[in-house]
């Protein structure tokens, strides 16, 4: 039940809603107010709240998870970056929440009481690792913040000067916050939302944020050109004249970095600040614009990033490096990993992605337009890639921030289609670590097409060969001796129907011998004669074992022999100092179906998705080339040496 009372400093109704709240700050004069059962106690006043863009305003409503709530409270946070909200939600089953808002992220979570020890906030540190109410967390943020203002109802006393060191963890689901402003330290777990899902009503002007706000205008201290910040969101303005980097929230416009000698008006944004498109179904606008350098063995790299504003008070990038462009996402559910330590592989989305690069320094070298942090020249942070095309994870850490980002690969004419430029885009030089492997589409089409292909091979081929018989036509024993040359005749045989092929297998009685064969087979009627030249050896003996090389048997094929009636001569040579007769029998038959011509099929068949194969393994070791991961070639490690 609601507990109201009269504020002492102006006689104001004041309203708690909340059994846990036990301050409050009156509407009216802002005094604030502590609870005392039934009385108020009024121990000064509250410092007034800094006007923002939040859509969100006490009294506002929503849902979570099927339960009804209401914004009840209000704190704002000041830190190095800027300024967020954190409201006090009370909801229908008498729990309470907080909603976190932040660069265009909403979090809700709710206090959870532990048994186990929390951590030191001094002994934490970015990409740690720990383990907290049953969960492992990767620490993401370190900040040593300010709470400056309060309104409504609240569970603890706020105001200016109020020290709030917060830590904050994520996994692949979940949010949790440890807050040291209270010892022991609180815990708040909870998981990142989508505006739409909160079904929020009784917004400020009743409408979901929106990017559309009125300009802050001034000029740039360091030239005097004109300058503006679309929002109070936007903390940090680079000059496009003399590259100034200006801090929007300070009332003297301080200029947070100078460009150097030498480097302004450097690189020219491909996709001008203020251009309006489309990605993926979504309106988007270029707000600004940066360029990044690292540095391999002494060679510089550059990139550009494009800051996009997007609806409901959301921001998106796209990345472009030497015509290859890129779609990024920050992510409120990074994967499950330090982020920190790179590690060969990771899962992430039901995807594996393999590490390709790791960037100690990624130094900020231009910046022009506005930006939601303060950002400046000169300063960098550590890169870690890893990719799965068309995707590609990326962790970005400082000395207190860790952030994860997704990006997607986009074609040059994608992304001059979706912001309508007058111009095409420049061509992608080289392979891209996530570029999409053109022949990877095709290995897949041509390998599926061989194996149905060469199933049908096999089934014509297997019907050939059970459904052909083996039909002997002659068998027929021979005695060879060793100082007889005479040539011998066998017996006759008849071949009948189309053409066909004939076998002449023969099984020797060889041990540690050779003999030569002249074979010639001839047609009875026609006298047309096929000849072979056959040479028949088998050897054995004891080296360390028993050994044998050669064979006692032998087959010679006949193709394309007409019906008819046939015989064979055989024309013996044999070794004149061995004198041990050989014995042969000789068959003569026509065998089933032969596997030459499936063989050659088949050879015919697989050379096209070998040849696919190949274009795809040369792209991919074309992108590799370019990673931590790049192939060492025999010359490189002979040189190591």
């Amino acid at each position: 039940m609601a507990l109201t009372a009269s504020c002492p400093s102006c006689g104001a109704p004041v309203v708690f809603k909340s059994a846990s709240s036990v301050f409050a700050v009156c509407e009216y004069c802002q005094s604030t107010l502590v609870r005392h059962d039934q009385n108020l106690e009024d121990i000064g006043k509250m410092a007034a709240l800094v006007e923002d863009r939040s859509p969100l305003q006490l009294g506002a409503e929503g849902s979570y998870k099927g339960v009804h709530f209401a914004l009840i409270g209000r704190i704002q946070i000041k830190y190095s970056q800027g300024i967020w909200n954190e409201w006090h939600l009370l909801f229908d089953d008498m729990r309470t929440g907080w909603l976190s808002e932040a660069g265009g992220e909403y979090v809700l979570t709710f206090m959870r009481q532990v048994d186990e020890p929390l951590p030191d906030f001094s002994a934490l540190r970015i990409g740690q690792r720990l383990q907290v109410a049953s969960q492992v967390w990767t620490v993401s943020n370190l900040e040593n913040a300010e709470c400056i203002a309060g309104q409504g109802e609240l569970p603890f006393k706020v105001g200016g000067g109020y020290p709030v060191a917060a830590a904050d963890l994520r996994n692949e689901t979940r949010f949790a916050t440890l807050d040291y402003s209270e010892s022991p330290p609180l815990l708040f777990v909870g998981e990142a939302v989508r505006f739409d899902t909160l079904k929020m009503t009784n917004l400020r002007d009743g409408a979901a944020p929106t990017v559309t706000v009125q300009a802050q205008v001034f000029r740039c201290p360091g030239c005097g050109s004109p300058m503006q910040a679309r929002s109070r969101d936007i903390l940090a303005v680079g000059c496009a004249s003399c590259g100034a980097v200006v801090d929007t929230a300070d009332r003297n416009y301080k200029v947070l970095s100078r460009a150097r000698q030498g480097e302004r008006e450097q690189y020219v944004p491909r996709l001008p600040l203020g251009s309006k498109g489309v990605l993926e179904d979504k309106p988007v606008e270029v707000i600004g614009f940066l360029v990044r350098r690292c540095k391999v063995e002494g060679i510089a790299y550059t990139w550009r990033e494009y800051l996009l504003a997007g609806e409901h008070g959301t921001y998106r990038w796209l990345t472009e490096y030497n015509g290859h462009w890129n779609i990024v996402d920050v992510l409120s559910r990074p994967p499950a990993t330090s982020g920190i330590v790179e590690v060969d592989s990771l899962r992430f989305g039901g995807q594996v992605f393999k590490h390709f690069s790791t960037t100690p320094i990624a130094e900020v070298i231009q910046v022009t337009g506005a930006f939601t942090w303060r950002v400046k020249r000169g300063e960098s942070n550590r890169v870690v890639d890893y990719v799965a095309p068309p995707l590609m994870l990326s962790s970005e850490a400082t000395s207190n921030d860790l952030n994860w980002s997704q990006g997607c690969y986009a074609t040059p004419e994608s992304i001059a289609a979706a912001f309508k430029l007058p111009n095409a885009l420049p061509e992608p030089i080289g392979v891209y670590a996530n570029q999409p492997n053109p022949w990877a589409d095709t290995t897949r089409r041509v390998w599926t097409l061989f194996l149905k292909l060469a199933l049908v091979a096999i089934v014509v081929q297997s019907f050939f060969f059970f459904m052909s018989s083996e039909k002997t036509l002659l068998r027929q024993d021979f005695t060879f001796e060793p100082r007889s040359s005479d040539e011998v005749q066998s017996g006759e045989f008849t071949l009948a129907g189309k053409q066909r092929k004939l076998a002449v297998r023969q099984s020797t009685s060889l041990d540690n011998n050779w003999i030569g064969l002249d074979l010639l087979l001839v047609n009875k009627t026609t006298g047309q004669a096929w000849p072979a030249a056959r040479e028949i050896a088998y050897y054995w003996g004891y080296d360390d074992g028993r050994w044998s090389e050669g064979s006692r048997d032998d087959e010679v094929v006949f193709v394309n022999i007409p019906a008819g009636t046939y015989y064979l001569t055989i024309d013996p040579d044999m070794p004149p100092d061995k004198n041990v007769a050989v014995r042969d029998r000789l068959e003569v038959l026509t065998p089933r179906a032969g596997w030459s011509n499936f063989i050659i099929v088949m050879l015919f068949l697989a050379a096209f998705p070998i040849f696919a194969t190949m274009r795809k393994a040369a792209f991919e070791t074309r992108r590799w080339a370019e990673s931590d991961h790049a192939p060492v070639s025999s010359d490189d490690s002979d040189g190591d040496d």
